[in-house]
């Protein structure tokens, strides 16, 4: 995990929140992603957000009721969080995602790993193992919601591996993906312009390969009714609840 840390506290960190387009916009996808779960306004109730980031759908939880646990390895996102929650239930936490049994209240009535942070984990026994703790984590109908890239099925060739992520009259990102058997590679290049001169700085990390397919087997064989769909931005969306 040490690569994905520096990467996001060094590189892609103080850049984030423009990467996304800005927090409204970013506020706005979150709303809509949870609107579509039809989860009921639930005063009261706990959410945990792992991987939350800069907390858009850790406050747009916490707007419907919850009190939420936002748990993140990068401070200065997290930092971002605090600064605009306010008077919300938002409770922020710098921790590894495997270790959120031991942050957060339990049972969790909405469970949240969304944005490709599940691949972000070192290898599929941490998966497993963080979707274990998820299961025996949720409350009698508790809900659990994964979004990631599916590395697996149609592996990107030649120059479509280069990605165009956001662009204006100052910033560039572009991401450029190297395969592996069991992860692929991630390489962020930013380019910047200060001073009136362009400058370049590349830092990159490894993400898992996680077939949808064995996704939804594991989530399944701990006892979850699992539904799989697709989300914006060509994510895989991965809905398990509680009978």
């Amino acid at each position: 995990m040490t690569a994905v840390l520096d990467h996001y506290e060094k590189h892609l960190g103080p850049v984030y929140l423009w990467m996304v387009g800005g927090f409204e916009a970013a506020l706005a996808r979150s709303a809509a992603e949870l609107d579509s779960l039809h989860l009921a306004k639930r005063v009261g109730g706990t959410a945990v957000d792992l991987g939350a980031g800069i907390g858009a759908h850790a406050l747009e939880l916490a707007k419907r009721g919850y009190s939420v646990t936002a748990i993140d390895t990068c401070q200065a996102l997290l930092d971002e969080l605090k600064s605009r929650a306010g008077a919300l239930p938002v409770h922020t936490v710098k921790a590894d995602l495997l270790d959120f049994p031991s942050s957060a209240p339990r049972p969790i009535d909405v469970l949240l790993c969304v944005g490709d942070t599940l691949t972000h984990l070192p290898d599929l026994s941490a998966v497993a193992a963080l979707f274990a703790a998820a299961a025996a984590a949720l409350s009698e109908d508790g809900v659990f919601l994964t979004t990631f890239r599916d590395y697996v099925s149609v592996p990107l060739r030649g120059a479509d591996r280069f990605i165009l992520v956001r662009a204006d009259e100052d910033q560039m990102l572009t991401c450029f993906l190297e395969y592996s058997d069991a992860a692929v590679t991630v390489y962020d290049v930013l380019h910047r312009r200060e001073g009136g001169h362009w400058h370049l700085r590349v830092s990159s990390y490894p993400k898992l390969r996680l077939a949808p397919q064995w996704v939804v087997l594991q989530l399944q064989s701990l006892g979850l009714i699992v539904q799989r769909d697709s989300a914006p931005g060509g994510m895989v969306r991965i809905i398990a609840r509680r009978h």
